[in-house]
């Protein structure tokens, strides 16, 4: 594994570190400042040093100013080195800032030679010493002692192309995260992100739950599990493919407005915006109603806009998404006005799958008159829904747990959230009246047992459940992943995922491309 030339190299610097007594992986430091409160606590020296600079002849060089009497130590991983004789300046990086270090023999005697015949690009170090601003302006710490902490012996991406390879960054995001930095800072604003959409919902008085990750019946939608088994009882258990039907058990304990953010997975296809483990925010809320959730919807995207001074028109892939321009628009008016179908090919379930065959789409007469309606919509729709937009009254058919509408059976009391072409969030007035959601089991499990896999299972504890009187109820759920491609313009959910899920590669650990190597012998030798 680790054969390669360079790699060789930088184990024989660690061997050498042992032989003089010096542990390549010691744990013994002491940190005052990160790099970033270093910069910002002494930033008055480089003040200092450029009104100074002003009443002094010009001599092409700014005079140094510091601060001997207070001794900080700071750490990080090495990203640059400059050797000069007896001197060298070292770039050193922490998850705050880069900051420039001064290393001189004068300083730390034979602990200087560690830097020419060990340090590398990449090792992490403990530099203790003093504020001062170099004759080219720049903030540094002057060095009085010096310990390498942690010993690199993988050579980095070169510097200036840093990790290009997409394929690569995903599988060695650990890589990708030390030399982009644009990389660190989604997944900084992904946990903003976070940390807004669980604010909001505590200020509105939620409850914050957890609920089972291994469920003895996958529910809570239509999607197929990954299944295992559980040893001690000898019984298969699925990971939740959505926590929906427990909490609502909780609603009918006696909670009235709770919410879980947490992991569902979900054992399907991979594409730009799905992966097979994801996100999500669930919000149940009791003696509410879908229009009520779409208020709130509303409501949290604009206090995490707000919290976060995130610009109310976004780009997003080749789209300009206005965030002032909520629209609402029923499911068949979006057929008709937006997917240009005829309003009488719409009624007739055969007309309509004779159409869509004729466009190749993947239908056939075994599909309900919904399933054909979601086919049409997903083809038609959903890709033009750009700017905000609320989708209400859904086919009763595909909407196995909500409430159906009390003027038109045929219809839910259900909505979905699309924008920049995508859905974003799901919610509905819930179904609580057990024995018509019995009968729906019913007809899940029909159309399981014809071939649909991702049909639902019966619940009969569920349903139980629900024979005990859950109250009025709405709920949603918002996919996070989505939602941080969305504000963060990531053009594919991977990039927003810390370790996405990939396809099983022969990865050779040993090849490190030669310039990147060859840029850090040169870097050592000619002080660039």
């Amino acid at each position: 594994m680790f054969s390669n030339f360079y790699i060789q190299q930088r184990i024989k610097k660690m061997q050498l570190m042992r032989e003089l007594n010096l542990n390549p992986y010691t744990n013994t430091l002491t940190r005052t400042l990160d790099n970033k409160s270093f910069l910002e606590k002494y930033q008055h020296l480089k003040t200092l040093s450029e009104s100074t600079a002003n009443t002094t002849p010009a001599d092409n060089e700014k005079p140094q100013s510091q601060n001997e009497s207070q001794s900080e130590s700071i750490v990080g991983r090495v990203r640059f080195i400059r050797l000069m004789g007896k001197a060298c300046f070292i770039k050193i990086q922490d998850q705050s800032a880069i900051l420039q270090a001064y290393v001189s023999k004068d300083d730390i005697g034979d602990d200087f030679s560690q830097i020419k015949k060990i340090l590398e690009v990449g090792d992490i170090i403990n530099v203790q010493g003093y504020a001062f601003v170099t004759k080219t302006g720049e903030l540094s710490i002057h060095a009085r002692s010096f310990k390498i902490l942690s010993k690199s012996i993988v050579p980095l991406p070169e510097k200036f192309h840093g990790l290009s390879d997409v394929e690569l960054r995903y599988r060695q995001r650990y890589v990708d995260l030390i030399v982009n930095e644009e990389v660190k800072e989604l997944f900084r604003m992904r946990s903003q992100i976070i940390s807004c959409v669980r604010h909001f919902f505590e200020k509105k008085g939620f409850l914050e739950v957890e609920t089972p990750m291994l469920h003895p019946i996958p529910g809570g939608a239509n999607a197929r599990p990954f299944i295992t088994h559980h040893n001690a009882l000898n019984v298969d258990r699925y990971l939740r493919i959505a926590p929906e039907l427990y909490l609502k058990r909780l609603i009918v304990g006696g909670f009235e407005a709770i919410f879980e953010l947490n992991r569902n997975f979900r054992n399907e296809g991979m594409d730009h915006s799905h992966n097979p483990e994801f996100s999500m925010i669930e919000f149940y809320w009791a003696y509410k109603t879908y229009q009520d959730l779409i208020e709130l919807t509303k409501e949290l995207f604009a206090y995490i806009f707000e919290s976060l001074h995130i610009p109310h028109i976004l780009s997003y892939d080749e789209h300009s998404i206005d965030f002032m321009q909520w629209s609402i628009i029923s499911y068949k008016e979006a057929l008709i006005q937006i997917g240009g179908l005829d309003e009488s090919l719409l009624d007739d379930p055969k007309a309509l799958l004779a159409y869509l065959q004729k466009h190749h789409l993947k239908v056939d007469d075994s599909m309900s008159h919904g399933k054909l309606l979601g086919e049409a919509f997903d083809e038609y729709v959903e890709h033009k829904l750009i700017n905000p937009t609320f989708v209400t009254q859904y086919p009763i058919d595909i909407s196995p747990l909500a409430r159906r509408n009390d003027v038109d059976s045929n219809i839910a009391d259900r909505f979905e959230l699309f924008i920049g072409g995508k859905e974003i969030a799901n919610g509905f007035s819930e179904l609580n009246d057990p024995l018509d959601q019995f009968e729906r089991f019913k007809e899940q499990v029909r159309a399981k047992d014809a071939g649909d896999e991702e049909a639902q299972y019966m619940d009969e504890d569920y349903v139980w459940a629900l024979a005990h009187g859950m109250p009025p109820t709405a709920g949603e759920g918002i996919g996070i992943d989505r939602l941080i491609m969305l504000l963060c313009n990531a053009k594919t959910i991977k990039d927003v995922i810390f370790f996405p899920a990939l396809k099983p590669t022969q990865t050779n650990f040993d090849i490190i491309p030669p310039k990147d190597t060859q840029r850090d012998a040169q870097t050592h030798k000619e002080g660039k």
